[in-house]
């Protein structure tokens, strides 16, 4: 049974931190790339962060390059998703995801987690 679990939101002021973490099970990791993506009310699902589990490989959305990183524990197949300097804007709900190889496309993800809430606000 795939299983994708986030955890680590919270609220916290513009200009801060927070650490999401999406730990998976129940599939071939090593075939396959996890992503971060987002979605804030009325507005699409957007892509954050993905990085491929084999190489390591990274990309990132131009609206949290230089702020957000993610990376990954192969031996707790957990990947992370390290959040600074926080803004309003980063206000939504998170969610993390596994494709067949990495991807930047929503359509390319076919298991996805409950979601995790991250508001910024003062």
């Amino acid at each position: 049974q795939v299983r994708l679990v986030e955890s680590g939101g919270g609220s916290v002021q513009p200009g801060g931190s927070l650490r999401l973490s999406c730990e998976a099970s129940g599939f071939a990791l090593e075939h396959h790339g996890i992503g971060w993506f987002r979605q804030a009310p009325g507005k699409e699902r957007e892509f954050v962060a993905s990085i491929g589990w084999a190489d390591g490989s990274t990309f990132y959305g131009d609206s949290v390059k230089g702020r957000f990183t993610i990376s990954r524990d192969n031996a707790k197949n957990t990947v992370f998703l390290q959040m600074n300097s926080l803004k309003p804007e980063d206000t939504a709900v998170y969610y993390c995801a596994a494709a067949v190889g990495v991807s930047s496309w929503r359509d390319d993800y076919s298991y996805w987690g409950q979601g995790t809430q991250v508001t910024v606000s003062s």
